[in-house]
């Protein structure tokens, strides 16, 4: 009923001088919240006998309450299953394509000013001395988590397909219809299970070892010489770690650079070779190689300790490795699973899969992302290992936790938060029966 006094139309009758209309006054507000009253009042305005009802608007601010409520960041409940990326397409750039074109030009048209190409270490061939630390700590963690797995492994079996790479760990391999290989059909896509060793859970990217990563290219006729190591110890020595039997040039001088060639590279240096010389038996401390037979069985009631020290170290090189890459580059195939760390990738023909008979064999480089140089290998996670196997109708119902993450937690370890929500601790598995009823 209060509406129509807010109307600003002028009632004036012929013998009387009344009027009605509104004043609206406005305070200085400030950006802060604040809220509207009406306050109605009549006033007489003139003398006499006339008198103009009017009706004041105004307005009262009411200051916010100055406390700051901090939401805590929940992890999600469930989260969806990694993809698996289609082999007969190109893996998708890490950075956007217009963002690497729009650096291209940059460069380009400062080569062409004459203008030489800004560099910071690492990318003048200067190591970074605060990652110096990071790369000693993520070799001595790669080094024990290599062996504290093996020594879980000796309780905790491990699966894997002898035609695919598919890993399950378990008492028993899992009744999941899901093996890629071409003889996968003669067996209705069931997958031949035989005992897994260490390489299938931590799976093994190798990349060229070189002295000198800015120096000459490694062709496909020179590939013999050069070894070939793990990608994650490789990044750990170009980041300052020094193996003797794996030496690595320590500039002092930085490298010139207008556009993308090089102008002074401070010479060439003959490689030297002591690991020719060396005990086999000190480079197997890193390496994958037989470690399930190097390092003994222990007992049952070290085994909890045992599977948290493997899964504080896994963390480790996991959080390492995202550390150092953000300064060294590593190069990865957008077809293959093969990684260089440097920053140009070789020129050895070895690509073989989607149309490499169009790229003569030739890698397709491009930015690396952790999963590719420290892969997790996702695989099925089993509430109960000595339970009846996964089927194949409730896979939708199973999550997946990296290999590594559930080997530890059935050996006793307490693992992150961050792998629970994709294991979906919190989903009812039905019977088969049951799962058949639900739309």
């Amino acid at each position: 009923m209060g509406l129509p006094l807010l109307s600003s139309a002028l009632w004036e009758p012929s013998h009387n001088c009344f009027s009605s209309s509104v004043d609206f006054i406005w305070p200085h507000l400030s950006s802060k919240s604040y809220c509207l009253g009406l306050k109605f009042k009549c006033q007489q305005f003139c003398k006499g006998r006339s008198t103009i009802p009017r009706v004041l608007v105004c307005t009262s601010r009411r200051p916010k309450s100055k406390e700051t409520v901090w939401r805590r960041k929940e992890l999600p409940q469930n989260e969806d299953l990694p993809l698996i990326l289609p082999k007969n397409k190109k893996k998708p750039y890490p950075i956007p394509f217009k963002e690497i074109k729009q650096a291209a030009r940059e460069d380009k048209k400062i080569a062409r000013m004459g203008i030489e190409k800004p560099l910071e270490p690492p990318k003048n061939g200067l190591i970074v001395p605060d990652l110096v630390p990071v790369a000693y700590e993520v070799f001595e963690a790669w080094k024990l988590l290599i062996k504290c797995l093996a020594q879980v492994l000796h309780h905790i079996p491990v699966h894997g397909c002898s035609e695919c790479s598919e890993v399950h760990v378990a008492q028993t391999g899992h009744h999941i219809w899901d093996c890629s290989s071409p003889y996968g059909r003669q067996r209705r896509s069931a997958h031949a299970w035989v005992k897994g060793s260490v390489n299938d859970i931590l799976v093994p990217i190798e990349s060229y070892h070189l002295f000198d990563p800015f120096g000459k290219r490694i062709k496909h006729d020179t590939r013999f010489e050069y070894d070939r190591i793990p990608a994650v110890v490789e990044l750990c020595i170009q980041a300052g770690v020094d193996i003797p039997e794996y030496p690595s040039r320590r500039r002092t001088n930085p490298i010139r650079m207008l556009g993308k060639r090089v102008i002074d590279i401070g010479g060439n240096l003959e490689e030297p070779k002591p690991w020719r010389f060396a005990d086999p038996s000190s480079l197997n401390d890193f390496d994958t190689y037989r470690s399930f037979e190097r390092f003994p069985r222990t007992s049952l009631s070290d085994l909890p300790k045992i599977a948290q020290d493997t899964m504080n170290a896994y963390e480790i090189v996991k959080k390492g490795v995202r550390k150092l890459m953000k300064k060294y580059t590593v190069k990865a195939c957008g077809y293959c699973t093969e990684v260089h760390v440097g920053p140009w990738g070789h020129n050895a023909k070895l690509c073989g899969e989607f149309k490499h008979q169009w790229r003569d064999g030739k890698h397709g480089w491009q930015d690396a992302t952790v999963d590719e140089v420290f892969p997790p290998n996702y695989v099925w996670h089993v509430r109960d290992p000595n339970g009846p196997p996964l089927a194949s109708a409730l896979r939708r119902y199973y999550g997946k936790a990296p290999a590594v993450v559930e080997v530890c937690m059935q050996a006793g370890a307490q693992i992150p938060d961050e792998y629970k929500p994709m294991m979906r601790l919190d989903i009812i598995i039905p019977d088969p029966e049951e799962a058949r009823m639900i739309a």
